[in-house]
């Protein structure tokens, strides 16, 4: 294989100016024969499991991040989701399961598990109904253990029933990790249409219908994106949407490559390539820059959504031309906390909770990492849930809602969570009330685009 020395000088220019990193090598893990109706056996298969497969995988990774010299930022699991495999168990409390994950997580020296996970969207059995109850307590009592519940998706419909619930469970969540401001929500995200092969925390889980073992990769570089846009001179939008295909080629490359030497060593089928802009705190990492270098004063501006859009498609573009495995969410990612220029946009009053929620009808995600007042009403929380399911649901998108009602605290105030969950300040919501249509339940009829044999 012939390599040129301009690829390799331009990726240590990425890595080393440009924040260019792999951000996380997700390893999914299926529970499905673990199943026990007594819960100290279900823990101990769990457990076995686990770590009998991941053993090797952060050495491995550490071993291919220091021959390439490319960042690996997060090693993780994903599994199947909890509530599946915990239907048949016996015991009506569920947090050991979430302890003896958070175990297995912490000696393998992964970064966090994801699929302590429901899929209610159409409705709930006695298993889904015991997880979801359980969520508040097993996020304050783990650090690594994230949650996920699918309330919503364009075939079934929007759930209001389960998503009803969810905002009594957020807000207990929150109470129960006050003294965090709230972290334990941070690890917590509902969706529409949620993805099996997501590597992407809080809400990966490893899907029904993947293999029993899989390595998935998420690669991100919102600085790489931001610096070529900037490099060029008075472009226009097209020319602009042309680098960030050909930008967005080179990093899904890189990525790949990468993805399947972590499989090949670890013996591990490889699934997907998910190339998603994921900023982080640090200075220059932003989706807001990008959008700000194509011309805005300030993300969240008149515009925002329209260059959010021209952005997510060339990513997806870009990425799909670079390989055949792109999956999981793959586009631009627009939480609060975890981006400084979205962090600066909303202190200059550009950036509202509507406007995020706009602008979700567009990103790969939705509203994700969104601090709102400790005292918001659990129907509110219900309501902006809703809404973003209903997003998701007409417009056949994969939509989240990871929101924090922060303890004690209210607009103007900031909650710190430190790391790439980064700070966020608190957003105002409408103080008008949503209580008696959430209260209404029953479930929101999937649209007429579902109807598509």
């Amino acid at each position: 294989m012939h390599i040129n020395p301009y690829e390799i000088m331009e990726t240590i220019r990425m890595v080393r100016m440009e924040h260019l990193d792999i951000r996380t090598v997700t390893l999914g893990i299926s529970l499905r024969d673990c199943s026990h109706p007594n819960i100290e056996t279900f823990n101990e298969n769990i457990y076995d499991k686990i770590t009998a497969h991941a053993k090797r995988l952060v050495s491995t990774t550490n071993e291919i991040q220091s021959f390439y010299g490319i960042p690996i930022i997060n090693k993780r699991i994903s599994v199947t989701p909890i509530a599946i495999v915990a239907e048949s168990c016996k015991d009506p409390d569920l947090v050991s399961v979430a302890k003896t994950m958070d175990e297995a997580a912490k000696d393998t020296d992964v970064d966090f598990i994801g699929g302590y996970s429901a899929l209610v969207h159409k409705g709930t059995t006695p298993g889904d109904l015991k997880l979801i109850n359980s969520i508040p307590e097993s996020l304050a009592s783990t650090e690594t253990v994230c949650s996920s519940v699918n309330v919503a998706t364009t075939r079934a419909g929007i759930n209001m029933d389960a998503i009803g619930l969810m905002g009594n469970i957020i807000k207990k969540t929150a109470e129960l990790t006050a003294d965090r401001d709230g972290i334990g929500c941070a690890k917590l995200v509902i969706f529409a249409n949620a993805p099996e092969d997501n590597p992407f925390m809080a809400g990966a889980f490893h899907g029904i219908g993947e293999p029993e073992c899989v390595i998935n990769v998420g690669v991100s570089g919102p600085g790489v994106i931001n610096a070529a846009i900037r490099e060029l001179e008075t472009p226009n939008l097209t020319e602009i949407s042309e680098t960030i295909k050909k930008t967005t080629f080179k990093i899904t490359r890189m990525g790949e490559m990468i993805g399947k030497e972590v499989s090949r060593r670890l013996g591990i089928e490889f699934g997907i390539l998910d190339l998603s802009l994921a900023p982080t705190p640090v200075i220059g990492d932003s989706v807001a820059t990008i959008l700000e270098a194509m011309g805005l004063e300030r993300c969240g501006t008149h515009g925002t959504t329209a260059a959010l859009a021209l952005l997510n498609d060339a990513v997806k573009k870009g990425g799909a031309m670079a390989s055949s495995s792109v999956g999981g969410l793959s586009g631009a990612f627009i939480p609060v906390s975890e981006d400084a220029g979205m962090i600066e946009a909303v202190e200059a009053g550009a950036l509202t909770l509507e406007k995020l929620e706009a602008m979700t009808s567009i990103c790969s995600v939705g509203l994700d990492m969104i601090a709102v007042p400790g005292d918001t009403p659990t129907s509110t929380l219900s309501a902006i849930i809703a809404d973003e399911m209903a997003i998701g649901v007409i417009n056949r998108k994969t939509t989240a809602v990871r929101i924090i009602p922060a303890p004690g605290k209210g607009v103007g105030d900031f909650v710190e969570f430190g790391g790439l969950l980064g700070r966020a300040p608190i957003m105002s919501v409408s103080n008008f009330s949503s209580e008696i249509f959430v209260k209404r339940g029953g479930r929101i009829p999937a649209p007429i685009q579902s109807l598509t044999n």
